[in-house]
């Protein structure tokens, strides 16, 4: 402990809080910015919905890139490029933090830009993803320790959640299944005809068949939660349905909480933007109802 001497009394000082406040100031003069949270289409928002009902105070931009949707289907390397450009694309914007609110880039592309890209675009900045929040958690809804996913073919190909989950709980099975007609349907607005009560059914039935023990199925793609009446009329009435949106948004409450340095960097007063790399008038004629309440949105072109 320091001493200062000063005309009326003597000051300790603690160079441990000097260190600290010094670092805080630091950051504080920082340029703030939003919270980036992307998608490749329109299911991202079901995810910023949840997020803006816990973190209200802060300001927000969603990209959707729907030129190129679906990501689902595509190559390992193709989603890490798409991703990449709208990641830069973000931190051009001022966004010190990006959520990649979709399961196929946060399969694909999130640990190659977490690792490689992050520190010579900008290594104060992070990207973080939607698959370990909600690993982290399963655990906790089982009791049969059978898990059963339901996500795009490209998620499903990672084995990420797999690999994430056993990360966490080693003694829970991971069964998994894709579901690639469940997007088309969605963002065609075909979500609630008979044609998707088929399609939901060939799918859930497919996941259930591979073990009669699954008590928790996860909505491993955020388009999903659309289409959760129709799962539920599917599944046994003791198989408990989970969706990522809430889970995402007390993660980042808590990571938020933990990262200090992270949360003064991000600029507050409840603003949110939308982008889309698509047509303005179909992103906002299909957004509400992903997002609950009516978007305005810009193009954004992410030619380099």
């Amino acid at each position: 402990m320091l001493r200062q001497q000063n005309k009326f009394n003597f000051i300790d000082i603690d160079p441990a809080v000097v260190q600290r406040d010094f670092f805080c100031a630091y950051i504080s003069s920082m340029q703030q910015g939003p919270i980036g949270i992307f998608d490749s289409g329109y299911g991202g928002l079901t995810v910023m919905k949840e997020i803006v009902q816990q973190l209200p105070q802060y300001n927000y931009i969603y990209l959707g890139d729907n030129a190129r949707a679906p990501y689902g289907t595509r190559s390992f390397e193709t989603v890490y490029r798409y991703t990449l450009e709208c990641v830069e694309w973000f931190f051009k914007q001022g966004c010190p933090l990006v959520i990649l609110a979709c399961n196929t880039a946060s399969a694909k592309a999130l640990r190659s830009i977490q690792q490689n890209d992050l520190q010579h675009l900008n290594p104060n900045n992070r990207v973080l993803g939607v698959i370990r929040p909600t690993a982290e958690v399963i655990g906790q809804f089982s009791q049969t320790k059978k898990v059963g996913v339901l996500a795009t073919a490209g998620t499903v190909q990672s084995q990420s959640y797999e690999i994430e989950i056993t990360k966490f709980y080693p003694d829970i099975q991971v069964y998994q299944q894709a579901c690639p007609m469940w997007v088309p349907l969605i963002e065609n607005n075909e979500h609630e005809s008979a044609g998707a009560d088929y399609f939901v059914k060939e799918y859930v039935d497919a996941l259930l068949q591979q073990s009669t023990d699954i008590d928790t199925v996860l909505l491993g793609c955020t388009h999903y939660p659309l289409l959760t009446k129709k799962i539920k009329e599917q599944l046994p009435a003791d198989v408990q349905l989970l969706s990522q949106g809430k889970i995402v948004a007390e993660s980042l409450a808590d990571y938020l909480l933990r990262h200090p340095e992270m949360e003064v960097r991000l600029s507050k007063g409840g603003d949110r933007q939308f982008f889309t790399t698509d047509s303005v008038a179909d992103f906002d004629k299909h957004a509400g109802l992903f997002y609950g309440a009516e978007v305005r949105s810009a193009h954004v072109e992410l030619l380099k």
